[in-house]
């Protein structure tokens, strides 16, 4: 049997090298464009999303999935990976006043001032649960700045061997070469929820956020699902106009987790997704998996040849996706946010303290 091939990557930081492989990461049928599921049983519901990714979280088996490492816009799923990478490097009590710039971001804000001072663990829930673009902002400049941040994202992304991710924003704000894919949705996720403070962050309903002079203001969780599906212990959803829906998350049931990511939904997703998480907890253990979540790399050390999980499997091929730069640079659309109540969102979380965190900009990223 010839070895696998592989490409040297050096990541963006400290000079480490992984190599990069050239098979499906996961297994072969995890390349497919179409549909893999396992024999025998009912196949996974019907969703709108044109990739996804359903896992048993425990063991990393993928149970099924569509287009697992099509390359899509991440919108705000991106803030999953941001998490990740900063909250071992930033001490949560640290105390930060934000800047200008981090307070006056586009889209959907927590309502950051920069007449507050502001915990880096209040930055985090405002990050999860909110999905503020200006604690993403206020924590990559915390980082020690934007440049330095993504190069600590993407360094973090193929550590976890999440090559089609491609970090170009704290945020998820689209942006011309940021990508990613429900495998490395469901990678960082899956890296993310064995962390304490991840698991908590994406886990709370609802907190309360500091405001200037001493008051504050509650912020609620925009996963709809903490609230409608049993065991759910987060993470993140996401969209803009042109990435739109984004969602991966997980749930726990009978002490068993599986996680669901999806990509590129065009409309209201909670509903599949529930029905998708169904799926996963009925053939849990029953099913021979499609593929695998891999584990991550040890610093320094190269990516193991790639090789198929599971038999091949009868598949069909799906339309291929829009180029990612061309729908990142079409990105025109306006819209109105209001603190943490997005208009035309679908979610209201309620005014936010009278006179803090109000504003009105052009937002491309509602999640």
């Amino acid at each position: 049997m010839p070895v696998t091939a592989l490409i040297a990557a050096v990541s963006l930081t400290g000079g480490t090298a992984y190599a990069e492989p050239t098979t499906p990461v996961g297994g072969e049928a995890l390349g497919s464009r179409g549909m893999v599921a396992p024999e025998g049983v009912k196949k996974p519901p019907k969703t709108k999303a044109t990739s996804y990714v359903i896992a048993d979280a425990d063991t990393g088996q993928v149970l099924a999935a569509k287009d697992a490492h099509g390359r899509y816009l991440p919108a705000s799923t991106i803030k999953t990976l941001t998490a990740l990478t900063l909250i071992p490097k930033l001490d949560k009590n640290r105390k930060i006043r934000p800047s200008h710039n981090a307070c006056n971001q586009e889209g959907t804000a927590v309502g950051l001032t920069p007449k507050g001072t502001y915990k880096v663990e209040d930055l985090f829930k405002g990050l999860m649960m909110s999905s503020g673009n200006d604690a993403a902002m206020a924590l990559a400049e915390t980082n020690g700045g934007v440049a330095k941040t993504m190069l600590d994202m993407n360094a973090e992304a193929k550590r976890l061997q999440a090559y089609d991710t491609v970090a170009k924003t704290p945020s998820g704000l689209d942006k011309p070469g940021q990508s990613s894919s429900a495998y490395d949705l469901a990678l960082i996720a899956r890296a993310g929820l064995a962390n304490p403070e991840f698991r908590r962050y994406t886990s709370t309903k609802t907190a309360n956020f500091p405001a200037p002079k001493g008051k504050h203001y509650q912020i609620s969780n925009h996963n709809k699902l903490l609230w409608r599906y049993q065991g759910t212990i987060g993470v993140k959803n996401g969209w803009t106009s042109k990435a739109q829906g984004s969602f991966v998350g997980a749930a726990t049931r009978g002490g068993h987790t599986v996680l669901v990511s999806i990509m590129r939904h065009e409309g209201y997703f909670w509903e599949e997704v529930a029905k998708l998480l169904d799926w996963g907890f009925s053939v849990k253990g029953k099913v021979t998996p499609v593929g695998e979540l891999v584990n991550p790399l040890p610093a320094g050390l190269p990516a193991p040849q790639q090789q198929a999980s599971a038999p091949a499997t009868q598949v069909t091929p799906a339309a291929q996706p829009p180029l990612l730069d061309t729908a990142a640079q079409k990105q025109t659309d306006s819209t109105k946010t209001v603190g943490s109540v997005v208009i035309g969102g679908g979610l209201l979380f309620g005014l936010i303290y009278l006179g803090y965190g109000i504003r009105r900009r052009r937002a491309r990223s509602r999640f």
